[in-house]
């Protein structure tokens, strides 16, 4: 299955992550993220530190910097907190609602 992100993602996002905040890490945690959250049609994705790391090749330490980062950003949804019984987290795209606008 292909994985369609929005070209905002790729064009914007990714320069902007990885070039202004110097932070690779961020922007492939979460393509990760958003990727699982677009397969399954929801907007949480239920991912363990462990796991993320695992699947994108990082370590669980880059992959917490990656978090935090996401969260201040507003990427990802700061007041869900992820636990380790249940490692939930929601993925925001605010590009989308300023188009709607």
């Amino acid at each position: 299955m292909n994985d369609h992100f929005d070209p905002y993602v790729l064009n914007v996002l990714m320069p902007d992550l990885v070039g202004h905040d110097r932070s690779p890490a961020a922007f492939v945690v979460y393509l990760y993220l958003l990727g699982k959250a677009n397969r399954a049609r929801r907007d949480t994705v239920s991912a363990s530190l462990q796991t993320i790391a695992t699947e994108t090749g990082l370590s669980k330490s880059a992959v917490q910097i990656a978090l935090r980062r996401l969260k201040r950003r507003g990427l990802l949804d700061a007041s869900v907190t992820a636990t380790v019984t249940d490692p939930v987290r929601r993925v925001l795209q605010p590009w989308l609602r300023l188009r709607r606008s």
